[in-house]
């Protein structure tokens, strides 16, 4: 990307009602996993970014209704969020503290890098720095005990430490910090907040039918 664009992640919670249209106006949307909120939340869609590791991995991947869902079939590339080393070295760990998460780390990249190719798009695996800079950063956040920062979080961290995003606006939409409870949302909302706060990232905020329809 050159020059200040309009960049927009959009997590799976829900968004205004009168969101789409801007979500869809952006340069470029970043959605996760299923893109459940697909169609109230927009339809653009450049990127996918979703968990290949564990159950829900190899869940999209044997799912042809995913593999053929308008928002893959849009996107231009395909985002693995969870680094595979980083990944490989939590598993003894999680044996002991969640056995039940026996699956966990059972790592699907090379498969999704495969996927991406065999229809035309790029691949990308986000760097084990950001999610260890995430980490970091939920500590500062008072991070109550978790299992991994969740992708959205992750997604988030990796756009505004990325050059390429440098001059652009990164706003969020369907992030309603909730969900499964091994990921810090508590911590991850206060870091999201402030984020915003310094003005590195904004939330995307409903606007009138009035304002829409001048074009504001």
């Amino acid at each position: 990307m050159t020059g200040a664009r309009q960049v927009m992640i959009v997590g799976n919670g829900p968004v205004a009602d009168n969101a789409a249209a801007l979500i869809d106006a952006a340069d470029f949307v970043i959605r996760f996993n299923g893109s459940r909120n697909f169609g109230t939340a927009g339809r653009r869609t450049d990127v996918v970014a979703l968990c290949n590791t564990g159950r829900p991995a190899a869940a999209m991947l044997a799912d042809p209704v995913w593999r053929d869902s308008e928002a893959v079939r849009g996107a231009s590339e395909i985002w693995s969020v969870r680094h595979p080393e980083k990944f490989a070295e939590l598993q003894a760990a999680l044996a002991v503290s969640h056995p039940e998460l026996d699956d966990f780390c059972d790592d699907y990249t090379e498969a999704f890098a495969s996927f991406a190719a065999s229809r035309g798009k790029g691949h990308r695996v986000i760097a084990r720095a950001v999610h260890e800079a995430v980490d970091a950063a939920l500590g500062d956040h008072q991070a109550e005990a978790y299992v991994v920062p969740s992708s959205g979080m992750v997604v988030v961290a990796a756009v505004l430490s990325d050059a390429t995003h440098a001059k652009d606006t990164v706003t969020i939409a369907g992030f309603g910090h909730v969900g499964w409870d091994g990921h810090p949302f508590a911590a991850e909302k206060r870091l999201i907040e402030s984020y915003i706060a310094a003005g590195r990232l904004t939330r995307l905020q409903p606007v009138s039918v009035f304002s829409l329809s001048q074009g504001a």
